[in-house]
């Protein structure tokens, strides 16, 4: 089976690297960074939309591309290389992908044309609590049609337009979709690591909610997003890490001490040695992630979760060996290190922690091997 990129996809991935070198520099992210008033970069969201990259996975009937999951992954792994501040994931990976899964004929002609041409921006809110999504941990309500209820943190809370929100109505759960501009909803940006990518608290007293999927399939749907949404973030990770890597690389080239090159040590060998280890073993399972996703495979679940588990570690392990590599420098502001070491760990958090797809994970292979 070859898990290789297609010569069109190889083509896909080298314009968008180059289109990102171009108007995503580190400046680019350094300026949302600096300026607390500025949440993303609105030109290079404006810039993106103009390649057509939000519509890449919707369908043509939808005003997108009609590419599929492959091609965004390869746009996705990309955007994590160059740590673009915008609130892509957010809109792509989880709502329009719960649209597509979920909505209906009219809930579909209505919102995946908006996104595609970039004029809304969505944000996934499920989580009310630390710890693992399930029945017990939702206590957002939906009455008549109105929710009630706090999530919190919601990636792009306070940016969005539209939220697909986990909620229940007369005890079964649901995922619904919520317009952000009504008056009963309440935000509040928090503050995160990683505030090139926003967070906000959402409290909804009575908003208008509009049912997505069928009443009772509310966890259900909202585990197959993060399925999907996890194969899309694993090759963001990847894109960091590999980044993440050449920066540690090209350093340990460049620094001297005592006559000579760092990465002529062995110390710094075994360093760049164990990030390139992880690296290839999360663009595996990437890879295998991106296959199953895009083929519709019943192996999806297990395939999602280990793509999640390998690229967070193998992020994070970048990230902070980078820094290590770059030495005293790594740790001061005018060196880039921070950067990635911050997006590791707000993409590490954004879809549930890496603790909870462990046990994913484990209990995939468990059923697995029950079978």
């Amino acid at each position: 089976m070859d898990f290789d990129f297609s010569d069109d996809q190889k083509f896909l991935k080298s314009e968008a690297r180059k289109f990102l070198g171009a108007h995503c520099p580190v400046s680019a992210v350094r300026a949302v960074l600096d300026r607390s008033e500025k949440a993303y970069d609105q030109d290079l969201w404006k810039k993106v939309t103009e390649q057509g990259w939000l519509g890449a996975a919707i369908a043509e009937e939808h005003g997108g591309l009609g590419l599929g999951s492959v091609e965004l992954c390869v746009i996705a792994e990309e955007l994590g290389r160059s740590l673009a501040p915008i609130p892509f994931s957010s809109t792509v990976y989880f709502v329009a992908e719960a649209i597509k899964l979920a909505g209906s004929e009219q809930q579909k002609a209505e919102w995946l044309p908006r996104i595609a041409r970039g004029e809304t921006i969505g944000c996934f809110a499920t989580v009310e609590r630390p710890g693992v999504m399930n029945d017990a941990g939702v206590q957002a309500r939906v009455e008549g049609g109105n929710l009630t209820g706090v999530k919190l943190p919601v990636t792009d809370g306070d940016i969005a337009d539209i939220a697909i929100v986990l909620a229940k109505s007369g005890g079964q759960s649901g995922l619904y979709l919520v317009n952000l501009s009504d008056s009963t909803v309440g935000r509040q940006t928090l503050q995160t690591l990683d505030p090139t990518r926003s967070s906000a608290k959402l409290t909804f007293s009575g908003t208008p909610a509009e049912l997505l999927g069928e009443i009772g399939e509310g966890l259900s749907l909202a585990e197959a997003v993060m399925n999907r949404a996890a194969v899309f973030l694993a090759f963001e990770q990847v894109g960091g890490a590999d980044r993440a890597l050449e920066m540690a690389k090209d350093y340990a080239l460049n620094r001297y001490a005592f006559g000579r090159p760092i990465g002529s040590y062995q110390a710094i060998k075994h360093k760049l040695a164990d990030i390139y280890i992880k690296n290839e073993l999360a663009r595996s399972n990437a890879y295998y992630g991106a296959w199953a996703l895009d083929d519709g495979a019943a192996e999806l679940p297990l395939a999602a979760a280990a793509a999640r588990v390998s690229a967070c570690d193998a992020f994070w392990f970048a990230a902070k060996e980078n820094l290590q590599t770059h030495g005293g420098m790594g740790f001061t502001w005018d060196v880039d290190c921070h950067l990635f070491y911050r997006r590791a760990q707000q993409l590490g958090l954004v879809a549930g922690g890496a603790k909870a797809w462990k046990e994913r994970l484990v209990t995939q292979l468990e059923r697995r091997n029950a079978a």
